[in-house]
Order: structure tokens, then sequence, then C-alpha cells
């Protein structure tokens, strides 16, 4: 049994899906293991990480579509809004969805299905550096 940890920086440029699948995967694929479990977490708390759809691009602005509606900037429910209109929405955007995956390897590939991709969710307007931390334990 052996783990294995990095991190990757992803430079946002404001609120989208961002693909972090090669990066990810190049890792993974390198990391000289055949069979275990990848657990990516990100160490913030206005972004968060998803498993979606990477083949048609209207599936991410689908997404976006429907979180601004379930989830508005500005809304006068919050009353933290230090950081601005964005902020309590971004946080709330990052409980409704994931700061952690897991990942099967197996012979030496995550598996992925065919149309998945992962994706690191920037909830803030403004340009961020976000930090994921990769874990793989396995043979």
């Amino acid at each position: 049994m052996q783990q294995k940890t990095s991190q990757i920086s992803v430079h946002t440029k404001g609120r989208k899906l961002y693909d972090i699948t090669p990066q990810v995967t190049a890792w993974a694929e390198s990391s000289g293991l055949g069979t275990g479990l990848l657990t990516l977490y990100i160490q913030h708390t206005s972004a968060s990480l998803l498993i979606n759809e990477n083949y048609d691009h209207d599936v991410l602005v689908d997404m976006e579509a429907f979180f601004n509606r379930l989830v508005p900037d500005g809304d006068p429910l919050f009353i933290h809004t230090v950081e601005g209109p964005d902020d309590m929405p971004a946080h709330v955007r990052s409980a409704l969805t994931q700061t952690h995956l897991s990942i099967p390897l197996l012979e030496g590939k995550l598996a992925l299905g065919q149309w998945q991709g992962i994706f690191l969710y920037e909830h803030r307007h403004i340009a961020s550096h976000r930090r994921v931390i990769l874990h793989l334990i396995g043979n």
C-alpha cells in the first residue's frame, strides 16, 4: 500500500466551472499505482468541486443559470455582505455542492465515465487563486 499527495493551483477569472480533468488525470496516471482511490479536496469556502458532463458546454451554462436562480447575488436574506453581494451566495453554493471528491483508480487510470469531467466551481465573481489537494492511496 502506498500513498501519494500533490496540489494543483487554479487561477480563476471569476464565477464559472473550470475543467481540471487534464491536470488531475495526468498526475494520477503518472503515480505508478494501478489500483487505488483518489481523493480531491478544495481548501476554500467559496469554491467547490464537481463531477459533471464534459462533452456539451451547454451543461455548464445551465448549471450556472440554475445556481443563479437558486442562490441569487445580493439576496436581502443574507446579512454577511462584508466582501460584497456575491460573498454569502458563494458560501451557500459551496455548501450545496462538494468540497471533496473520491474517484477510483483502476488499471492505472481514473474510473471516470465517458462524459465525466472534474470541475472546480468558482462561486465568486473576482479572480482567485484556488488550491486543490490530491491524495491517492493504493497499490
